[in-house]
């Protein structure tokens, strides 16, 4: 199997799904004692935030391809980028390394190109739901993605970064995301839902609602899988 390479901790609770479920895809897959080939670079969240919050995205390029390095030299097939937000620096990921990699928005569109939903609403933290290199990606493809209304933004973001990224899954903020996406529905006519932060998989799945949900990190994971595998079967 070929080695996957993840640059993860942003933050460290969604980074966590993503090994446990790379693993269980490979018991899934290949059964017996089977489990993944796994590089893990996992940063440190606190600096990468104060570079979010401060708009200072080159620094945070600067790491993250430096992370992509750190991978590449240590043997990965491949790169994974554990977060959504951060596939804003993608390019500087991409052009640091050799490395094929797996963009998660590229996944996604795919997903929902397959389904019957052309304009689902974006669930992510402010950076990703309010800037155009994640929604612009998904309209390359031909997916008209939505956003909740400025108030609705703020709380999904806070309930991101004051709570899933400290390990706080809380019943009321399940029910708060709930009702932003039925109000999507009625009244922004929204056809899905894009699980477009990784740590919103701990909260809510496609069981809280009546439209399809696109499961980023399911998605993402999905796709490495494939990769490996099929980097497997050449070298085989």
């Amino acid at each position: 199997m070929a080695t996957i390479g993840l640059i993860g901790g942003m933050s460290w609770e969604s980074t966590a799904v993503y090994y446990r479920l790379l693993n269980e895809g490979v018991r899934e897959r290949a059964g017996g004692l089977r489990s993944a080939d796994l590089l893990l670079h996992s940063l440190d969240f606190a600096p990468i935030a104060e570079m979010q919050a401060q708009g200072d995205w080159a620094a945070a390029g600067a790491a993250l391809a430096e992370s992509g390095r750190r991978l590449e030299r240590a043997g990965a097939s491949c790169l994974v980028l554990c977060t959504n937000t951060m596939h804003k620096v993608a390019d500087r990921i991409i052009g640091a390394t050799k490395l094929p990699f797996l963009h998660l928005a590229d996944v996604t569109a795919r997903a929902i190109l397959a389904s019957a939903s052309r304009r689902p609403l974006l669930l992510a933290t402010r950076f990703t739901m309010e800037q155009d290199f994640y929604r612009d990606r998904l309209k390359a493809f031909g997916v008209e993605a939505l956003v909740p209304p400025a108030e609705d933004r703020n709380e999904v973001h806070r309930i991101i970064y004051e709570e899933l990224c400290r390990g706080r899954v809380e019943s009321a903020s399940r029910a708060q995301y709930r009702a932003i996406v039925e109000r999507a529905v009625r009244e922004q006519g929204a056809d899905g839902v894009i699980l477009g932060c990784t740590e919103i998989t701990l909260l809510v799945s496609q069981a809280e609602f009546s439209v399809p949900v696109f499961d980023t990190t399911a998605l993402h994971v999905t796709a490495a899988l494939d990769y490996a595998g099929e980097v497997e079967s050449v070298a085989a």
